[in-house]
């Protein structure tokens, strides 16, 4: 751990120039490269004969360099990760009653998109040194009308996709065989997991290119990895209206812009990694030791991707001691803390009223405990070293 020396002499250099949010608005780095292959992609767009394209070049090139990367057979881009994991959802043609199994901690897009398919949500325990959906917990949660396990690989880390698996086939539905199991990667695009790259375990996986994730396409985008055709051909036709699989669809394919600067971001996309890594592992050198703070675990079959430093705070700070000192952080040194994320039934009215009677007290606590740590990979040691000085002596003080 930073000793107080250390820390007095890295406070008094002053705050760091870039004002560092829980989620910075843009996850990865841009460059020149970027801009080239954003230009170049522009101006072939100028052919009548060519334009933007939704399916041309390098649409399929950037779709398959990304299926090789994870090591799935397919890969389909879309515009978006929510329509992804609606394309997931809908392929499975839950009918009413059929229920799906979702971490309570959680964004509210994996939900979302069971409710926007026809499915019940059915809220799950997530562990609370990984933050990943508990096996555990979803095994005690299946019932005949379980259809599948939708867990998210929280926060950069992978989610224990083979246990799932496992359950998955001990746990057959009677008419649909066994449970479908789908992760939702839009955080955790470039971990690892038992020596693949999240993205290859389980019928599909959804990842993000937003802004503040790990890889970028011009703002938006996404991929949906899978190693089953017939998910592949029903994804590559519902982004698109459904026409060659005669399903319901509407148009949510990316541009052939966003492509050729996802290639661009695809190959830079490890470095991005041992950048957030580096600093993380850093960080957890000099934050360890402080009884109040629980730091990031990662299970040695796992490469956490550090999309989220992701941080618990003691049970006797939960709630308003946690968030004094998420305040203090913000007021005092200029870094923003972010809770990411509380049971997602508890902010949006909507889903709480989907799911009426269903309650995780343990995910509820997890909730006011939980913080994390703003970390980007062009982040500078000496901003790394500025905010574990100013944690600490948030927790010097709130003592």
């Amino acid at each position: 751990m930073m000793t107080s020396q250390e820390r007095e002499t890295i406070l008094a250099r002053g705050k760091p120039e870039t004002l560092w949010e829980g989620e910075p608005l843009l996850g990865s780095i841009y460059g020149e490269e970027e801009v080239e292959a954003a230009v170049a992609a522009i101006r072939e767009a100028f052919d009548v004969t060519k334009g933007f394209g939704f399916t041309g070049p390098p649409i399929p090139d950037f779709e398959q360099a990304f299926a090789d990367y994870v090591g799935a057979r397919f890969a389909v881009a879309v515009n978006s990760a929510g329509p992804g994991l609606d394309m997931a959802m809908r392929y499975l043609e839950l009918g009413p009653g059929d229920e799906v199994i979702v971490p309570a901690v959680n964004f509210m897009a994996a939900p979302l998109a069971v409710v926007g398919a026809g499915g019940q949500v059915v809220w799950g325990e997530v562990d609370p040194e990984t933050f990943q959906l508990d096996p555990n917990d979803v095994e005690q949660r299946i019932t005949p009308r379980t259809r599948a396990i939708f867990p998210v690989h929280m926060n950069g880390l992978s989610a224990p996709m083979d246990d799932y698996l496992e359950i998955a086939e001990r746990h057959p539905h009677d008419v649909h065989g066994p449970l479908a199991v789908i992760g939702d990667a839009a955080r955790a695009c470039g971990g690892g997991y038992k020596g693949t790259k999240i993205g290859k375990k389980g019928l599909m996986n959804v990842f993000s290119f937003h802004t503040m994730k790990n890889m970028v396409t011009l703002g938006e985008g996404g991929m949906v990895t899978t190693d089953d055709r017939d998910a592949a051909d029903f994804c590559r036709s519902s982004r698109f209206y459904g026409g060659a699989t005669e399903v319901w669809g509407t148009s949510n394919v990316m541009t052939k812009v966003q492509a050729a600067v996802g290639l661009v971001q695809l190959r830079k996309l490890d470095d991005f990694i041992a950048a957030r890594r580096r600093l993380a592992h850093r960080r957890t050198e000099l934050l360890e030791g402080v009884p109040e703070i629980t730091l990031p675990y990662e299970p040695p079959d796992c490469e956490h991707s550090f999309y989220l430093y992701t941080c618990l705070a003691c049970d006797e700070w939960a709630g308003e001691k946690r968030d004094a000192l998420m305040k203090s952080m913000d007021e005092e040194f200029g870094v923003r803390l972010l809770v990411a994320n509380r049971p997602v039934y508890k902010d949006r009215a909507f889903l709480r009223e989907h799911t009426q009677g269903q309650s995780l007290p343990a995910s509820e606590r997890l909730g006011e405990r939980l913080f994390c740590v703003p970390t980007h990979p062009a982040m500078p040691d000496a901003d790394n070293e500025y905010i574990c000085a100013a944690l600490l002596e948030c927790v010097d003080d709130l003592r």
